[in-house]
């Protein structure tokens, strides 16, 4: 199956600094209409009936979010893009920033529109940086053309910390706080930013907004399975000869893309949603990429025979331990843990009963951690114990 480009369609296509270009595409022609012909109630309904969920990981019904904000009562209310990315092995939103600013700049327009919004907020990570002065001129080009009035947008720059791609540690990072976790309820689309009716959803989620209200819910809908419509950018990275960027109709085994697109060979396993992701083992490669299978942020890592399963399980967690926001004490001290007995097992000195303490953790920190990182912090060590157990029971040295 070739690439379906619906998100990535005007990536190298045009120029990023001239939005004449991207206007010859019919960019903000989706804007246009939707001021003009729809209401606010309507735009939601289209993004319902289209069945976009959100691509940041957590896969929340796009509409269902956006009318929560919209129906929330006050009159201020607020627009977030999470530009973070700071998944490991992702890197598709900085490919869309870098060849298509105008189409997201469109998306938080509508988003403005839709829920009363007269604000909107890119948060942009540390590490993109470079990007400041290509979003803020995409900025500027946007307001002098008229599609920004009465609806402003600012950048605000993380600063390095991976968990502020959660969404309440990034408003947090905005407000000018620590980032750390919030206890919900209150949801942001009722208490978000500053207190008040709030929507974020990530680069990838908004560019889909655009081509939807063009083109109709149907259209849309069309694309996927049952639970999964559209379709999903991944980032390729690991042992592939190609690794890339990639748009693929949700759905797709996982084969087309890390063999037929970026040509890995003797695959041992793949991670698939970065460092808090899943992992499948070859056997499993015909997997379809779905939310109700295995899906994530979009991070794709290939492992050829050559890695180490438990060396990479016990790297992973490291990162984890040292992003950790420690604001719950299952995620604080169990990361810290896992990292202490991986360790052992990585240097070929593991205890057999710490073989079922990791799945006691791990089992602890899913049901009890404050937020999506502790949740699902453990998943790499699962998911290694399900498919390669003879990994750590080859390095057991005592009961």
């Amino acid at each position: 199956m070739p690439q379906e480009r619906v998100v990535l369609k005007n990536c190298g296509v045009i120029d990023p600094r001239r939005i004449e270009t991207c206007l010859e595409k019919d960019g903000f022609k989706a804007l246009a209409k939707v001021r003009n012909e729809m209401t606010p109630e309507d735009v939601t309904n289209e993004i319902k009936a289209s069945g976009l969920r959100g691509r940041g990981g957590a896969g929340f019904p796009c509409g269902i979010k956006w009318e929560g904000a919209r129906t929330a009562p006050g009159d201020e209310k607020y627009v977030i893009c999470n530009a973070d990315e700071g998944e490991v092995g992702t890197f598709k939103d900085r490919y869309i920033l870098e060849r298509d600013p105008f189409t997201l700049l469109e998306a938080m327009a509508i988003a403005g529109y839709t829920i009363g919004a007269k604000t909107g907020y890119i948060y942009l990570r540390a590490e993109y940086h470079h990007l400041f002065d290509l979003l803020q001129d995409a900025l500027n080009q946007a307001r002098r053309s008229g599609f920004l009035d009465n609806f402003s947008i600012e950048i605000r720059e993380g600063a390095g910390a991976y968990i502020c791609g959660e969404e309440s540690a990034l408003m947090d990072s905005i407000e000018g706080k620590r980032g750390e976790a919030r206890y919900r309820p209150p949801f942001p689309t009722t208490s978000g930013l500053w207190g008040k009716p709030t929507i974020i959803n990530n680069v990838e989620t908004l560019m889909n907004i655009p081509p939807i209200m063009l083109n109709g819910a149907d259209w849309f809908s069309q694309m996927g399975t049952e639970r999964s419509k559209g379709t999903k950018v991944f980032s390729v990275s690991g042992d592939v000869a190609k690794p890339g960027v990639y748009e693929l109709v949700l759905g797709s085994p996982l084969r087309e893309l890390v063999e037929d697109l970026a040509l890995a060979k003797s695959i041992k396993m793949v991670q698939i949603g970065g460092a808090t992701g899943r992992i499948l083992p070859y056997q499993m490669v015909d997997t379809p990429l779905a939310f109700e299978t295995v899906l994530g942020a979009g991070a794709v890592i290939v492992f050829d025979e050559s890695r180490d399963v438990v060396d990479i399980v016990y790297r992973t967690m490291e990162f984890l331990a040292e992003e950790s926001c420690g604001k719950c004490t299952p995620c604080r001290q169990g990361t810290e843990v896992m990292v202490e007995i991986l360790e052992r097992f990585y240097h070929g000195e593991g205890l057999k009963k710490e073989i079922k303490d990791l799945e006691d953790l791990s089992n602890v920190m899913m049901l009890s951690s404050l937020c999506g990182l502790g949740q699902a912090a453990p998943n790499a060590v699962i998911d290694s114990l399900q498919y390669f157990r003879d990994a750590y029971e080859r390095r057991v040295t005592g009961n």
